[in-house]
């Protein structure tokens, strides 16, 4: 009897890792997404300058319970200081410059108490991508793009994370650019879920948002914004710390998805605290699921 009782148990606890393992394997994953500008520290900027917006800018983050943060225009100083004001997340990510410290970051920040890091990298976004400091074609600035797989801890689910800056002068740069992104998902992500964020300094009826997006190419994203069922916020990013009059304000801030990632709420970030701006951009937070 007491054999009996026992293969009952041990049957019985295997169907209950069976039941468990099926639902971590079923389960979808569901995940805050974050691209922000965050503006770089330039002591030009006076009360808007970094040092008077660090808090305010990790309180955004904390307040959103954003998972992953696709950050541009960080300087090091800067990464140093969200290192150390979000002590749940962890960073990816070089100075676009020389490949270690120099010049901006597009870094990847991920809330590491949820996400594992299994692989990351970046490219310069130039005809040689791994040239470093590569400036490509007619671009004013250096240009790097920031990628990473992550893994759901609860799921043991593996997606692909990309961030990007568009040059804000070549219009060729942008263009190229936007191609040079779509290979780039293609070669490192393959069919793995995407998110891709950044700022494209492009609107949405542009060439470069169009090369994105173009459903006639196989390896085209799918903008959030468009897809999202829920709308809230304005309808730009960008507004120079509140300077740029209403009308002359755009959307070049995005969140792009692949591979069967839906779209559950996208929202543009329009606030100011204590009366300041987090950042020249305003943050856009989009809550996805696959």
């Amino acid at each position: 009897m007491k054999k009996i009782s026992i293969l009952l148990l041990s049957l019985l606890s295997l169907m209950g890792f069976a039941q468990k393992s099926a639902y971590q394997v079923t389960s979808p994953v569901e995940l805050n997404v974050m691209t922000f500008n965050i503006r770089l520290d330039s002591e030009k900027d006076g009360l808007n300058n970094w040092k008077n917006r660090k808090d305010i800018v990790a309180n955004t983050i904390r307040y959103y319970e954003a998972d992953i943060i696709g950050t541009q225009e960080v300087l090091h100083n800067q990464l140093l200081d969200m290192e150390a004001l979000l002590p749940g997340y962890s960073s990816i990510g070089v100075g676009r410059l020389d490949g270690m410290e120099k010049g901006e970051y597009s870094a990847i920040f991920y809330n590491h108490n949820k996400l594992t890091e299994t692989g990351s990298g970046y490219f310069w976004l130039s005809e040689n991508p791994l040239a470093v400091g590569n400036k490509g074609w007619d671009a004013a600035c250096e240009r790097i793009a920031t990628w990473a797989k992550l893994k759901d801890n609860r799921t043991g689910k593996i997606f692909f994370v990309l961030n990007t800056h568009f040059d804000h002068v070549g219009k060729k740069a942008r263009t190229e650019s936007a191609k040079l992104i779509l290979e780039k998902v293609k070669l490192y992500a393959k069919k793995l879920p995407v998110i891709v964020t950044g700022d494209f300094n492009s609107t949405p009826e542009s060439e470069t948002i169009k090369i994105l997006t173009d459903t006639s190419n196989p390896l085209h994203l799918t903008d959030s914004h468009a897809v999202s069922p829920t709308v809230e916020g304005p309808d730009w990013t960008f507004h120079d710390f509140g300077r740029l009059p209403l009308k002359e304000r755009e959307l070049i801030d995005y969140v792009f998805v692949k591979n069967n990632v839906n779209i559950l709420t996208y929202k543009v970030i329009d606030e100011k605290v204590d009366d300041k701006y987090t950042s020249d951009h305003n943050p856009v937070l989009v809550r996805v699921q696959f």
